[in-house]
């Protein structure tokens, strides 16, 4: 058994992958399993990956379905006794997986967690900003030090595959990360936090969140929603009105006028979807 298995989804990242899979293929942990998973890629990434077999990846190829079904397909197969997600656009610090690995057996953690920087054409940005090697075990912490609900990202973190019997990124759709990263947390039974360990994310200007149309706005939503009922459902005790899901809109000629949201406890009607102008009432 590998100690960690590394899924990363491709698709036409000719421009990104080699970097990516310079900075897995290098790491210092040596007893790790790359799994790439193509998802019909019609650029030159799959001749790019080709060149790293000799560095023992596996590559899983399949018709375009999108970034979470290439991650299902990945946890599927996956062999290590820890799941690490890459996106391949990204890289990481050398000796990342040995730190978050090492760490996580240390406390007998079901998950460790780095924390990532925001790479920018110009600027980059630290963005958890964690300070201590430091354990978690109550939900509730282990969503506020992960900025679980604003963030929501996969990539920062290993997670022991055990925990993850069930859980799986809905497929045909974006913004899949954060119920993903919800359910984990919650299954997990220590989250541990390692300092000066480092996650490189690049703000790709074709990314999900840097090309937004209408669909990719609805499955923002229905994440949003999804989050939220999870939240409810585990009894999970997050403070009221810190987190806000669409619960109903309302349209004229294809655009949203207002719109009916909810919170834990909270409804609130809001213009626009983003003007909040009064509480309607307590559920």
């Amino acid at each position: 058994m590998a100690k960690i298995s590394i899924i990363i989804p491709v698709y036409n990242c000719e421009k990104y992958i080699e970097k990516c899979l310079n900075s897995l293929v290098n790491q210092t942990l040596k007893d790790i399993e790359i799994i790439l998973v193509n998802d019909g890629s019609t650029d030159n990434s799959r001749k790019i990956i080709e060149s790293f077999t000799d560095s023992g990846i596996k590559i899983l190829d399949k018709k375009n379905g999108g970034q979470s079904s290439a991650r299902n397909i990945g946890l599927d197969v996956a062999q290590g006794e820890y799941i690490g997600f890459v996106d391949s656009d990204d890289w990481v610090d050398e000796d990342y997986f040995e730190r978050l690995y090492n760490t996580a057996k240390k406390y007998d953690a079901d998950i460790a967690m780095a924390d990532f920087i925001r790479k920018g054409p110009q600027k980059h940005t630290i963005r958890l900003n964690i300070a201590e090697e430091k354990v978690y075990e109550k939900i509730e912490n282990k969503i506020k030090i992960a900025n679980a609900l604003k963030e929501g990202c996969i990539w920062n973190k290993i997670y022991k595959k055990e925990i993850l019997n069930g859980i799986r990124f809905t497929e045909g759709m974006f913004f899949e990360d954060g119920p993903f990263t919800i359910k984990a947390l919650y299954a997990a039974n220590k989250l541990v936090t390692v300092p000066k360990t480092y996650y490189y994310y690049f703000q790709n200007p074709s990314s999900t969140v840097k090309t937004m149309d209408k669909q990719k706005r609805l499955d923002k939503e229905k994440s949003k929603r999804e989050i939220l009922d999870f939240i409810k459902s585990g009894n999970i005790n997050i403070e009221d009105k810190t987190y806000w899901a669409v619960q109903k809109k309302f349209n004229i000629a294809g655009f949203t006028i207002f719109t009916i949201q909810e919170s834990i406890k909270s409804k609130r009607l809001a213009l626009f979807g983003v003007i909040p102008l009064w509480e309607l009432n307590n559920v």
